[in-house]
Formats: structure tokens, sequence, C-alpha cells
């Protein structure tokens, strides 16, 4: 049976029920019939309604886009009886023709400027307005649209147009799959019962139309009491009702394993992710720190160990945005909430400085080279004050001096080259216990994320198991229910048919 509340669906005024049924069943409609259309048919009655007011004519005008929606609403507006006819706007007519207009725009926007100032020209020149939207099926805000359109009718005054909701999809849909429900849902029996409304001529209307009409919403209503006889028959709800059941059966576990197994994937695969990242960082600091190394003094060399350990706690910092950020994806991708904010713990020492470097064998075998080499040079340069004699003798402090000169220059550079040796061997095996300290905090962080997703999933899958267990016991009363009203239900759907079967045979 319709559900009232649908978008197609014409609401009775119930201040006005038995008026109506008098109206519609007189001695042609008795009231039990009256009563079976209602309730198995409400737009039907909407349409004998209609059938009952005064209108404004025969014709109606379309207002509307001119798009595949609109000829889609034309084609399925065509196949109810009576049949209405849209004239195009600009069709001649004379000038004591006033039919009845229907505005439609699209259910995703508002009512425009244009469409509310032809409301008002068609309202002042007494003509009789339906508005609808179409489309709304593909709009999940429509009924705020629908709203706001009401509000914009309001403030110029017009509170008496009601705005139809109506798809011609829904409509399509439902002839394709013969279900009526569906096309109560659609609002295009609602359009139809207010266009017949619109362009009604009252009771001198024609008995014949009007017999045509009330014998097609009886055929209707009995078509759709037939279609709930069947489906009571052959049991359709019990197999829905135990499909759906099995299908709750086999989730029972709530998605427990599921979700735990995706969890122990995505943490190894955040911990093979992040162990790549820390290794990649790390030897972008020791390829920087070489290259600092081979531009360094021997002032900024003794300063170097404090240099590396600023880099280090700048290299945590970002080993920790990186970590925050994959965890944060890592629960995105199980389906669960981000873990709590974690504590963040000091960057990592770099251990003790280096030792100081001790002279050895090849220390003692530089200045013994250096001090030669000098010699040869002082030797080499003072070469030609040997010619002079007298300047003979003064040679030899010169050469000693530059002697020892160059002695120095090589002892200290190679003394600068063995500490920068020293050095950089220093820094390999300070970044490499930085790297397992950085990955051993990964680790420690993936575990306590890991255990955090788990119990996170364990607590939804368990929620859901209960909400399963709770939906299967109520499919069971529910089948039991069914079992136990379905005779009565036939019996009563049988009654309904044998009443509408009488008043048809009756008006023929």
């Amino acid at each position: 049976m319709p559900d009232s509340d649908s978008p197609g669906v014409l609401p009775a005024d119930a201040s006005s029920t038995g008026a109506v049924h008098s109206e519609i069943g007189g001695p042609a409609l008795p009231a039990e019939a009256v009563a079976v259309v209602e309730r198995w048919n409400p737009q039907g009655v909407a349409l004998l309604r209609a059938m009952e007011q005064p209108g404004t004519g025969a014709r109606v005008v379309l207002y509307a886009v001119d798009d595949a929606n609109t000829t889609l609403l034309r084609t399925e507006l065509a196949r109810f009886e009576p049949r209405i006819d849209l004239a195009d706007p600009a069709a001649p007519m004379s000038a004591d023709d006033r039919p009845a207009a229907l505005i439609l725009f699209d259910a995703g926007s508002v009512l425009g400027a244009d469409m509310l100032a032809l409301i008002e020209r068609l309202r002042a020149a007494d003509q009789r307005i339906v508005l609808a939207m179409n489309g709304f099926h593909a709009y999940q805000d429509w009924q705020a649209i629908r709203e706001r359109s009401r509000a914009l009718l309001a403030a110029r005054g017009i509170v008496d147009l009601d705005v139809l909701p109506v798809s011609a999809r829904l409509a399509a849909a439902a002839r394709a799959a013969d279900d009526s429900a569906l096309l109560d849902r659609s609002g295009l029996a609602a359009l139809h019962a207010a266009l017949a409304a619109a362009t009604a001529q009252g009771p001198a209307d024609g008995a014949q139309r009007r017999s045509a009409v009330l014998t097609r919403v009886l055929a209707d209503t009995k078509a759709r009491i037939t279609e709930q006889i069947t489906a009571l028959r052959s049991g359709t709800d019990s197999a829905r009702i135990r499909e759906e059941r099995v299908a709750l059966l086999a989730e029972r576990d709530g998605g427990r394993q599921t979700g735990l197994s995706a969890v122990r994937s995505q943490v190894q695969l955040a911990r093979v992710d992040l162990s790549t990242e820390v290794g990649a960082l790390v030897r972008a600091l020791h390829t920087r720190s070489r290259a600092e190394l081979d531009r360094c003094d021997r002032d900024e060399l003794r300063a170097y160990p404090q240099r590396l350990q600023q880099a280090a706690a700048d290299l945590s910092t970002a080993v920790d945005t990186v970590i925050d950020d994959r965890v944060i994806e890592t629960a995105r991708r199980v389906g669960t909430a981000a873990p709590a904010a974690r504590r963040r713990d000091p960057a990592p020492r770099l251990g003790p400085d280096p030792a100081p470097r001790h002279r050895g064998v090849e220390d003692h075998l530089m200045i013994a080279l250096g001090a030669s080499a000098g010699v040869g040079l002082g030797r080499l340069v003072v070469a030609p004050l040997s010619l002079v004699p007298t300047l003979d003798v003064a040679s030899v402090p010169v050469t000693l001096l530059l002697g020892a000169g160059a002695a120095y220059w090589v002892v200290r550079a190679r003394a600068q080259l063995a500490e920068r040796n020293h050095l950089s061997q220093w820094v390999a095996e300070a970044l490499v216990n930085i790297k397992a300290l950085l990955e051993q905090r990964v680790a420690a962080v993936l575990v306590d994320v890991e255990a955090e997703l788990a119990e996170h999933v364990i607590r939804e899958s368990t929620a859901r198991a209960v909400a399963v267990d709770r939906r299967v016991a109520e499919l069971d009363v529910l089948a039991r229910r069914l079992v136990a009203e379905r005779p009565a239900q036939l019996a009563a759907c049988e009654r309904d048919v044998a009443v509408l079967d009488r008043c048809a045979a009756t008006i023929g």
C-alpha cells in the first residue's frame, strides 16, 4: 500500500473526507468502495475528487525548458486517463480562452526571477496554475529547494500555490517494473490529478468521461490488490526475510576478522614505508655532512659535533611528522578514526663525542718527508745565490728556514686531513646509531597504533554483531507474524476485490 508521506501522494483533508465520499460516491460509487479505493489507491481518490472541481478549460499550456526530461514527462503523462493536452505557449488561442498553466522547473534549482514574474503575470490574468519541479530523484536536497521555492512565493504574497515534486524517470521505471508504489512515489499521478482538476468542467463535464475515469480508477485499484494477493500467496516477503537473515548471519562477526586483517596488513605496509623513509633521510644527512666536512677548517671541525647534533634533532622532528602523517593515512585506509595524538620522544643523542686522534708513525713519517721536501725546495730557491761566493754561506740559513716552513705546512695539512677523516668516520658511526634509534621509534609507534586500531575494530565489530543479532531476532519475529497474519490479509484483500467487482458491475 502506498505511503502518504511520499512525494507523489496528495494528502487528503481529514475535515472534508465525508464530503469527498458523498461527491465521489453518490449513486455510482458506494461508501465501502470509496474506502477501498482510498486505502489502496490514494491517487485515484485524488483524481476522482479533481473531476468534481471546477476548472478553467480543457487545455493546459506548458511552460518548461524543452529538454529530454520535459519530453519524457510529456510521454509518461500521456499514458494517464483522462488525457491532458499540453499546449505550447506560442500556440494560437482565442481572447476568451483561459487555459490552465503547467509551470515546470528543474528540481536542482529554486525558482528564478523570470519564472516568478511569469507566475505573477498568469495569476493577474486569472489563469489556474500548477507548479511542479521535475527530476527530484536526482537531488538529495530537493526538499530544501522546494521549501526555498515556497518561501520565494510566500515573499510575493503567493501562499495558495504548492510545488509538486515529480520524476518522469521514476514513473518510467515504475511502468517498466509494474510497481504501483514506485509510481506513487514518482508524483506523476498527483500531477495528473492536479491537471485534471485544473481542466475539469465540473459535474457537467460529461457522464461518459467521468464514468471512464471511474472505471480506470477501479481497475487500477483492483490491480494493486491483486498484486498484493499474488505477493502474499507466493511468500515473497517471507523469502526476502529469509534472504536478509542469511546475509546477516554470514556477517555475524561484524567484520572483525576482515578488520583485523586490514589492520595488520596496513601496519606492516606502514612499517616498510617508514623504514625506507627513515633510511632515505639518514642517507641524505650523511651526504650533506660529508660535503660540509670537506669545507670545514680546523676550528669548524672542532665545533662540528654540535652542528651534527642539531641536524639530528631536525631529522628527528621530520621523522615524527612523517610518522604522524603515515599513522593518519593508515587509520583512513583501515576505515577507523585516527589514533589520539602521541607523546613526542626527545631527539636521539649522537653518543659520546669523537675521541682525540692519536699521533702515529705516519705523522712522524710526514714530518721527515716534509722536512726533506722543504730542504730540497730551499736549495732550489737559493741555488742562484750559490753562484756568488759571498752569498753562498748566507744561503744556508735561508735553506733551513724554508725547509722548516715547508715541513710545518705539510705536517699541519696532513694533520687536518687526518682529523677530517677521523671525524668523518665518527659521523658515519653516529648516524648508524641515529638510524637504529629512529627505526626503533617507528617500530614502537606502530606497535601502539596497531593495538589501538585493533581495539577500535573490535569495538565496532562487537557493536555491529550485537546489531546483527538484534536484527535477526526482529526478522524471526516478523517472519512468524507474516505467517500468522497471511490468511487474514488474504481474506481482507479478497473482500476488497469483491467490493470493487460489485461496484464495477453496478457501473457497467
